[in-house]
């Protein structure tokens, strides 16, 4: 894949002050999705997900369609290992194409964000043969990984070849990443749960998915107790988190994520996707406000300067919008645009 480098592929591919979406959209059409979030989100337009499509649509099917020489089914309704590929998973596969083939009619010369299900929250929800999450055998977890990063290039490989002159990022959804590292992920009984994550290991296997990927990783975590400082060890260039879920008052997290956007400067590529849109709900006035207004109560509490704020935060919905109604979905859009402009103000 043919893009600038360092700082500069950084700079392309994370734009700053803008408007962004997040993940799924409501409906079952591919391109009317994309020429939908092209056209709202011009300026950080994402590849959307189709979840109402069915098995095989869904983020953990998604996911596991992007694995590399690890075979899947679905199976007693939930995805699990298998000898051979499903007819499920072959669908999952197809899901993916068509949503790749939808890119084509973009024509998109500048940056675009595709989206996956990451590692953890994956291992969460993908079941071994013998029972259980893959969540718990560490082994498991590692080479899940590196099946993930492979299928990530090839679906960036993909992409790249629909739209050569775009700037490419990839986001990874882990809204179980925080359960995982807290010893809260559900066993199969329900009756108990499986052993923390450590921290090392979470962010050794994030890591060397970040290095491997080749494009600038942003992560997103609608999920209380996002783990920043952990994801900025990892070498995540980019948040994407339910503001509306942390506490100003709550001086540790603050501090964390402040530490993290001044890790390496607001020209390095380190961003903050700020999730101040609702995800569903009814179209209202005075929504962009209090959106805008809540970054700003944020930037105010760290100490930071106005005039990076623009420089290193982007405007979105919470999280995905598969709940929605199409037109509350083109509001949430629409709002995020508005409030994204208030930044400048």
């Amino acid at each position: 894949m043919s893009e600038p480098q360092g700082s500069q592929a950084h700079a392309t591919a994370l734009p700053a002050g803008v408007a962004t979406g997040v993940g799924s959209l409501p409906g079952t059409d591919a391109d009317e999705a994309a020429n939908i979030v092209f056209g709202e989100l011009p300026e950080w337009p994402h590849l959307p997900e189709l979840p109402a499509r069915g098995i095989g649509a869904d983020m953990i099917g998604r996911g596991a369609a992007l694995l590399v020489d690890l075979p899947v089914q679905w199976w007693a309704f939930r995805w699990e290992m298998a000898d051979l590929p499903g007819i499920d998973a072959r669908r999952a596969a197809d899901f993916l194409e068509r949503d790749l083939d939808a890119l084509l009619a973009t024509a998109a010369d500048g940056p675009v964000r595709l989206t996956a299900v990451g590692p953890f929250t994956l291992a969460a929800n993908l079941w071994r043969r013998t029972g259980g999450a893959m969540l718990a055998d560490p082994g498991a977890v590692a080479d899940l990984t590196g099946s993930l990063a492979e299928g990530l290039r090839q679906f960036l490989a993909a992409a790249q070849a629909r739209m050569p002159k775009a700037a490419l990022s990839i986001q990874l959804d882990e809204p179980s990443l925080p359960a995982a590292l807290a010893g809260r992920v559900n066993t199969e009984s329900g009756l108990d749960f499986y052993r923390r994550v450590p921290p090392e290991a979470a962010r050794d296997r994030l890591r060397e998915l970040v290095d491997a990927v080749g494009v600038p990783t942003v992560v997103h975590c609608c999920a209380p107790d996002v783990p920043v400082a952990l994801l900025g060890e990892a070498g995540v260039q980019a948040l994407s988190i339910d503001l509306t879920l942390l506490d100003l008052d709550d001086v540790p997290s603050v501090d964390a994520l402040g530490e993290y956007l001044d890790s390496a400067g607001p020209d390095q590529g380190v961003r903050l996707i700020a999730g101040v849109v609702p995800a569903i709900g009814q179209p209202q006035p005075g929504v962009e406000k209090a959106a805008a207004d809540r970054v700003h109560a944020l930037w105010n509490r760290l100490g930071f300067s106005p005039e990076q704020l623009a420089r290193q935060v982007s405007i979105a919905p919470t999280c995905g919008m598969a709940g929605a109604s199409p037109e509350y979905a083109r509001f949430a859009m629409a709002t995020a645009r508005e409030a994204a402009r208030r930044l400048h103000g």
